[in-house]
């Protein structure tokens, strides 16, 4: 095909097309630009109302949690934790209590009974009192106590070395 238009309609045409193109794109540019601002209006939209469908089933979990009891069940809890507490104390102080009553014992010949133990803990001293059959057996509670690292200044007064047997006998010694 053969345009025999002149140059100056030539250009004017490729000018009318250019100005078509350019409206055509234009046009669809401005077609995608208000889909996309729909579509990003959507979601927002579809994200606030999850959000306040969270909203309310947090406060509705909240108000049935505080209508069951938990503020009873928490102070409930902090009682237990208390009586815990003290517990632990008692039971420390029983540890120390067990260990040196068991230390003590360990010590004690068989043929010797004890009619008084006191034990002073916050001032580390201990005296025993009872029988021993013989003046031996008493020597060998003095020499076990004396073996032991854990007590000092073992004591155990003269009139205890007076009878050579049926001996009532007291000692007192410091716990280190």
């Amino acid at each position: 095909m053969i345009n025999l238009l002149p140059p100056s309609y030539k250009k004017e045409i490729l000018q009318e097309q250019n100005w078509k193109l350019t409206l055509i794109l234009g046009l669809l540019f401005l077609i995608f630009l208000v889909s996309l601002i729909l579509v990003l209006f959507s979601i927002k939209i579809y994200i606030q109302g999850q959000v306040e469908s969270l909203k309310v089933l947090a406060d509705t979990g909240e108000k049935s949690l505080q209508e069951s009891g938990v503020p009873d069940f928490r102070g409930k809890i902090d009682l237990a934790n208390q009586k815990i507490l003290r517990l632990e104390s008692f039971y420390k102080n029983q540890d120390s209590t067990s260990r040196f009553l068991g230390n003590i014992f360990e010590l004690i010949p068989e043929k010797i009974y004890l009619t008084g133990l006191f034990w002073q803990k916050s001032a580390s001293q201990a005296s025993l009192t009872g029988f021993s059959p013989a003046r031996e057996t008493l020597f060998e509670l003095k020499k076990n106590l004396e073996e032991r690292k854990e007590f000092s200044d073992i004591y155990f007064p003269p009139s205890n070395w007076i009878n050579p047997v049926d001996i009532d006998f007291q000692a007192t010694f410091k716990i280190k």
